[in-house]
């Protein structure tokens, strides 16, 4: 089982929340600001922990299914063009 890092457990929930309110708003390209944010200040490694056991453990069912499909088809989009 793989437990968090200290460095994402260190990150304030004033950092999350925005996250959340971007997902809540269904607002991608908010949430990918600070997603950005996150990983210049903090590193990828940061934010994958961040995101794994902060971010995604407090979404509920249709905000991840909304995560999910947006950042799918922002992906996809980005690799068309």
């Amino acid at each position: 089982m793989k437990f968090i890092h200290t460095k994402a457990a260190q990150i304030p929930v004033s950092t999350i929340i925005p996250m959340l309110s971007a997902i809540n708003d269904r607002n991608y390209q908010r949430f990918r600001e600070l997603q950005t944010v996150l990983i210049a200040q903090h590193g990828v490694e940061v934010w994958q922990d961040v995101f794994n056991f902060r971010v995604l453990p407090a979404l509920d069912q249709q905000s991840n299914r909304w995560l999910l499909q947006a950042c799918c088809t922002k992906e996809i989009a980005s690799a068309t063009m």
